[in-house]
């Protein structure tokens, strides 16, 4: 195995783990804006290298210290959560250029090193939740990522004080879920005497009747649930995202949920297996039920929010539906879809907060009464926003309409006429939040005396990319679909739990 992914596997966590308190220890704001982007640029790069080692299905398998697993940490890299650490790392990557211009508003400039800092610590939590190959290093990382992001959250309060409140939320709610989750994981190994994943997938098979081994199948579903959103699970999310800097909306909406829903499909489907999550009904009688209501119910609510941020927010509730969804039908072309939606709707999703926070910086206010007539003002912005928008519908050349398509392939070649209809009518409810914000935007008169001109570069070139992404993913859709693809039969068919490619020695 190349030199170059050994360094890439290692390095992937550790860069922006000491790259943290490195801009803390340096003090001054420019500085600890550069490490946090370095540390970002060279994260990004790790996981580009992992990607390109696993896309053809190989898997990777790390032992940390060289301590051979299952009594050593390991890590353990296949096609699926290579994905995932690409897409953490690259929206840390593009929104950090972006932060540095809006925290100046936003944020005091005393606490500035503070949120690059916990900005790198947020962003080693989700990188190492997704690598680890130990379910307590899932958890470990995962509080890593927490507390990072409740203070991330609440330094929105210099503008609105209502973040500490959605900070709170999110620190009640998210305890909640690491503790049901950790309480899990105890259970579990009480009835196996293991946490790393591949050897607990070998020591639970045949323990499906165990009754302690079905309380954790439980406890872990209910725990990853809270930090999903499924609905009605989803409390903390409209206020942590619609209060929060606005790089920080942007970053948590394209990331932390994914995160989470690649936990939840690594336990369901690889630590325990398709067998035993499909006999006890849950994804038929439970999860696809829950999909379906959030699919609806959140994009109806989006509809009546003032709060622009808000109603961004409860339309992520309804994406999460649709990957959920993809999830239920426990098929290749499901969980391909699901893959998919997840880089989609992180770029897209990503584009529309970033556009929205550009809004904010010029006008002061999240209120989509006060954008009236902006997107004559702010033309760039407001193309942003339209593009945006039509992938959120999944209208054609749009990443959007790729990952919505496939879902829609997933059900009929399942039969499941009934669910491809309920994805249509849900993305309908979608054009109408979307047409009213483009009717805001762009039929409503500018109101007098508000003279506004477009937002900086600092801020239109990462929107702009990422708006780029989503043209060039709906039109040429092949790359994702095909690795998304590789990391369904992983997760579905075993592959993660197979023969791995050992990078570097071990030595115990």
């Amino acid at each position: 195995m190349s030199d170059w992914v050994h360094l890439a596997i290692v390095c992937v966590v550790l860069v922006p783990l000491f790259a943290s308190p490195l801009a803390v220890i340096v003090g001054y704001r420019t500085f600890a804006f550069a490490i946090a982007w370095i540390a970002s640029g060279l994260s990004l790069l790790c996981a580009l290298i992992l990607l390109m080692a696993v896309k053809d299905g190989t898997v990777l398998s790390y032992a940390m210290g060289g301590w051979a697993p299952p009594i050593g940490i390991e890590y353990r890299v296949d096609a699926a959560n290579a994905l995932v650490l690409v897409i953490v790392s690259a929206m840390a990557f593009i929104t950090l250029p972006y932060s540095r211009e809006t925290i100046r508003q936003e944020i005091a400039t005393r606490h500035h090193t503070l949120f690059y800092a916990c900005l790198m610590l947020c962003l080693t939590g989700l990188l190492g939740v997704t690598i680890t190959g130990d379910a307590f290093n899932v958890f470990v990382f995962l509080e890593i990522s927490s507390l990072a992001t409740y203070v991330l959250v609440s330094l929105g309060a210099k503008n609105d004080k209502r973040a500490l409140s959605a900070a709170y939320d999110y620190l009640i709610l998210g305890t909640i879920g690491a503790t049901f989750f950790v309480i899990g994981l105890g259970m579990i190994y009480q009835a196996t005497g293991t946490l790393n994943m591949v050897d607990l997938a070998e020591k639970l098979s045949g323990m499906e009747e165990n009754r302690t081994v079905r309380s954790a199948f439980a406890f872990l579903v209910i725990g990853m649930g809270l930090k999903v959103a499924i609905y009605p699970l989803h409390r903390w999310l409209p206020g942590a995202y619609a209060f929060a800097p606005s790089s920080i909306s942007a970053f948590l909406a394209a990331t932390s949920t994914k995160v989470a829903i690649y936990v939840l499909m690594r336990f369901m489907f690889s630590v325990y297996s398709v067998k035993f999550v499909f006999e006890l009904d849950l994804l038929e009688y439970i999860v696809m039920p829950l999909a379906v209501l959030g699919m609806f119910v959140g994009s109806a609510v989006a509809v009546y929010q003032a709060n622009i941020k808000r109603l961004l927010a409860f339309s992520s509730i309804a994406q999460i539906g649709y990957m959920l969804l993809g999830i239920g039908l426990v098929s290749v072309e499901g969980t391909t879809a699901t893959m998919a939606h997840l880089f989609n709707h992180a770029v897209t999703k990503g584009a529309l907060f970033l556009a929205v926070g550009a809004i904010i910086y010029r006008i002061g206010s999240p209120l989509v009464r006060d954008m009236e007539g902006i997107g004559r003002q702010m033309p760039w912005t407001g193309a942003a926003m339209v593009i945006g928008g039509l992938s959120l519908i999944g209208v054609p050349a749009t990443a959007g309409f790729v990952s919505k398509w496939q879902l829609l392939f997933a059900a009929f070649e399942k039969g499941w006429w009934p669910i491809s209809m309920l994805i249509v009518a849900s993305s309908l409810i979608a054009v109408i939040y979307v047409w009213r914000i483009v009717e805001t935007l762009y039929m409503k008169p500018v109101p007098a005396g508000r003279d506004v001109s477009e937002a900086p570069l600092s801020l239109l070139i990462p929107t702009w990319v990422l708006i780029i992404a989503t043209i060039y993913f709906g039109i040429d859709a092949n790359a994702i679909l095909s690795i998304s693809e590789v990391a369904a039969r992983s997760m579905l068919e075993g592959g993660y739990l197979g023969d791995a490619t050992i990078v570097g020695e071990v030595g115990r």
